[in-house]
């Protein structure tokens, strides 16, 4: 998601881009913060969730909901029972001295997955608490993954124990018979607003509404589940797949949309995290 938005900023006066599908809303409201992106009012909008409509607002209706997925944990148990370790079932286990090397998380300057986990401990206790866990974490990270998907396929291959990502990749993963369980850790969570952005002066513009409107159909979103992508749809009449996360049951945080999706505190949070966190063991 990072990336993306790196390369709209790069291509603002020429668009090689008409539409921006999918990765996590606070880089689709930088970009319509910045101007990167065109105000579109779907005809779908009144079809969709609560907190799929609360997304356009906040974006000024520069970009629109299509998915919510839950953050969590997803581990190996081969790995764990191997190293005879328990099974993590909070944030916090994750800075037991136990899981030395043993945890894989991503990087929040390419991963719009870290930064989605970075506020999520921030608005779970405080920012000052939340870098005080992410800095005892550190030691028990072996790699920050250039992708937010990494950590959950190394997991799931054996090459880590415990990895932090949404869990809809992992059901995908699970699916493929691969051994991985998530957990929603006991604290609550954060989760990722999968959005869709109309590009400003995009070459195709007629093309990339139409792409836009399909995208809100429960047609369109019901191919999500059958290519192994188990996140929640946006329009309420788009069938749950028995694998999507039970969203009802979870206990999320407070996602305050406005100020984590601002470029100001988005740069400032990540800019904080390489100094304090990430700069100590130069991984």
């Amino acid at each position: 998601s990072g990336e993306a938005l790196a390369q709209l900023t790069a291509e603002r006066a020429n668009p090689k881009t008409d539409v921006w599908f999918g990765g996590t809303g606070d880089p689709h409201l930088q970009a319509a913060e910045q101007g990167l992106t065109e105000v579109y009012q779907s005809s779908a909008l009144p079809k969709l969730h609560d907190w799929a409509r609360r997304m356009a607002a906040a974006a000024e209706h520069k970009s629109v909901a299509v998915y919510l997925g839950p953050l969590g944990l997803a581990y190996n148990p081969e790995v764990l029972a191997r190293k005879k370790l328990p099974a993590p079932r909070c944030w916090k286990d994750l800075a037991k001295p136990e899981y030395k090397g043993e945890v894989q998380n991503s990087n929040p300057n390419s991963s719009g997955t870290a930064y989605t986990a970075l506020t999520t401990f921030v608005e779970l206790w405080g920012e000052e608490p939340a870098f005080q866990f992410m800095k005892a974490m550190h030691p028990n990270v072996s790699e920050y993954t250039r992708s937010g998907a990494g950590p959950v396929k190394n997991a799931a291959r054996g090459e880590t124990a415990i990895a932090i990502g949404f869990l809809a990749l992992a059901a995908g993963e699970i699916r493929l018979g691969l051994p991985l369980k998530t957990v929603v850790p006991c604290e609550g969570t954060g989760y990722e607003i999968g959005a869709m952005s109309l590009v400003k002066g995009a070459r195709n513009a007629d093309a990339a509404k139409r792409f836009y409107e399909w995208s809100l159909t429960p047609a369109s979103q019901a191919l999500a589940a059958q290519s192994g992508s188990y996140t929640i749809p946006s329009n309420v009449d788009t069938p749950l797949h028995p694998l999507m996360p039970p969203a009802a049951e979870m206990k999320f945080v407070q996602h305050d949309l406005k100020k984590f999706g601002s470029k100001t505190e988005r740069t400032r949070l990540i800019a904080r995290w390489e100094r304090d966190v990430l700069q100590g063991a130069g991984k």
